[in-house]
Formats: C-alpha cells, structure tokens, sequence
C-alpha cells in the first residue's frame, strides 16, 4: 500500500538515486513470521537430508555417493535456512565479515570438493575427508 501511495504522490520519481541491493531489499522483505516458518523450513529440510545421508551411508556400492550429496545439500540448505532470519545481503555480508571470510572460503570450496572427489575424481576417501573439512569450517 505504501508503494502504490509513493507512486501516486510522485515520490517515486524522485527516489530514482536508490542502489540496486536497496531495491531489491525492498522488493523482498518478508514478515517476522513468514520469515521464521521460512527459516524453520529449511533448516528441517537441511537436517533431514544430513540424517538421512548418515543412515545411507552403510548401503552396498551406493552409499557413500549419496552420503555425500544428501549432506552436501543438507549443508546448504542449513546454511541457507539463516538467510530467512537476516535476509540474504546482510547474511552474505556478515558471510564476508573480516572474521568469517576464511571459514566462508573454505567451507564453499569444500562443498564444490567434496562433489568433485565424489563424482568426477571418483575419490571416496578424499570425499570424506573434504567433508569432515565442511563440519570444521561449518562450526568455526
């Protein structure tokens, strides 16, 4: 409603100087409690795909393949999950914090590692290995 009366009054027009991460934070908020429903969402999907990768794990010839990419894309989806509380530029922001960089660096680069010794190096004990490395740089 607000939008339509600064576009009714003419103030639209005059706010042509915003930067493209303002318009599209504002394009994009979300309520207090879609936003809590968005986070708990992803974060049930994120922890079941890591449990239900632990339990295949065990399967005969397939296991450890979808070990990894079901908790591969459950990292993902967790780390995703916090982006609906603080909203994606300010969680890539802090993401990027002089703090945070080098765990930010190291846990993206494990995740696209751990799918390649899976899938194209065929490396199973590399694999594991860029995983235990995710869980680190994960909690750091």
């Amino acid at each position: 409603m607000d939008k339509l009366k600064a576009v009714l009054s003419g103030e639209e027009a005059r706010r042509d100087d915003r930067t493209v991460l303002e318009t599209v934070n504002e394009a994009s908020t979300l309520g207090w409690g879609t936003r809590v429903k968005g986070f708990v969402a992803c974060f049930v999907v994120g922890a079941a795909c890591t449990i239900l990768g632990v339990c295949v794990l065990f399967l005969p010839k397939i296991g450890l393949t979808l070990f990894i990419v079901f908790y591969t894309f459950g990292n993902i989806c967790t780390l995703c999950s916090t982006m609906f509380l603080m909203g994606p530029v300010k969680q890539l922001k802090r993401m990027c914090d002089k703090t945070r960089a080098l765990a930010t660096t190291i846990m993206i680069t494990c995740l696209v590692l751990t799918l390649c010794a899976a899938f194209w190096w065929k490396n199973f004990g590399l694999a594991l290995l860029f995983c235990i490395l995710q869980v680190l740089s994960f909690s750091w």
